[in-house]
């Protein structure tokens, strides 16, 4: 009965060496786990992308020192933001619903404007703080 040698799970060269041996190298061996894991974390990686994306886009109109600032959807829509993408949503008390990325948030208004305005809670926190805040 002839003996097959095993081949690699990624190119399929011929292994030599150990007898559980897989891959021939590590680019192989990175090659094969990341195509494997590629299809179920494309989709989230995509939406993450469009999150961040997103974000700096509501960052890159606000300046620092405003609290809020008003752009053209069209402008918007030119800079590559996706209304589609947003981490949550805010109602305030007039019922006004504000749709954020993180810690920007826009607000649609009539005409086609929106109104870009920074969760002020979320951007100023201090992680030190917090870190003790759960320790305690």
């Amino acid at each position: 009965m002839p003996i097959h040698p095993k081949k690699c799970l990624s190119c399929e060269k011929p292994l030599a060496g150990r007898v559980d041996k897989k891959f021939c190298d590590d680019y192989c061996r990175n090659h094969y786990n990341n195509q494997i894991k590629s299809g179920s974390n494309n989709l989230i990686r995509n939406i993450n992308n469009a999150l961040k994306k997103n974000r700096n886009i509501l960052a890159g109109i606000l300046p620092d020192t405003e609290d809020t600032a008003k752009i053209s959807r069209e402008k918007l829509l030119e800079k590559g933001f996706l209304f589609k993408y947003r981490t949550h949503t805010y109602t305030n008390k007039k019922g006004n619903v504000y749709g954020y990325c993180y810690d920007y948030g826009y607000l649609k208004l009539e005409q086609d404007w929106i109104l870009v305005v920074r969760n002020k809670e979320i951007s100023t926190r201090n992680p030190t703080l917090d870190k003790q805040t759960v320790k305690q």
